[in-house]
């Protein structure tokens, strides 16, 4: 008797485990991510630009218009650190994003190892900041992105 409590006891915590987590996933994750685009728009807004132009041809690419050149973004900050991107734009596309600074040590380097490279990827297919977000690494996704966004050249 005490046996099959002690596995209905159990059975009710993992389900309830299950359905938090379920929660978290879908409703959370999406919350996260709209709270981490709109910290680094206002952090973007509020500071004066600091990317730098190495070329003043420019073309257009969908319905932008994007300066040939090299951008450096805002050294963005991040729980575990600073992460800071350098954009490369030729013939209107980016064809290189590189990775100026991020956090190392411990845990972050097994981390950004992982995720920016994935990152990274995303960014240059999309040809935007609008990427997804690396599971666990979320302070890396706030960086990056905010960082990238800075470095996006406006004309």
């Amino acid at each position: 008797m005490f046996e099959k409590f002690l596995i209905t006891i159990v059975s009710i915590e993992a389900s309830v485990a299950v359905l938090i987590d379920g929660y978290l996933m879908f409703f959370k994750h999406d919350q996260s991510q709209e709270t981490a685009q709109s910290q680094a728009t206002a952090a973007s807004d509020t500071e004066s630009e600091s990317s730098t132009t190495t070329s003043s041809s420019s073309t257009s690419s969908s319905n932008l218009t994007m300066k040939d050149g090299t951008y450096t973004g805002k050294s963005t900050s991040t729980e575990w650190g600073d992460i800071q991107v350098k954009i490369t734009v030729a013939s209107g596309k980016i064809p290189q994003i590189t990775v100026l600074k991020h956090p190392t040590g411990g845990k972050s380097d097994e981390i950004n190892s992982r995720s920016l490279p994935t990152y990274k990827q995303e960014a240059l297919a999309a040809q935007s900041a609008d990427i997804n977000q690396v599971s666990g690494a979320t302070e890396t996704y706030k960086g990056f992105t905010g960082s990238l966004q800075s470095a996006w050249p406006r004309s």
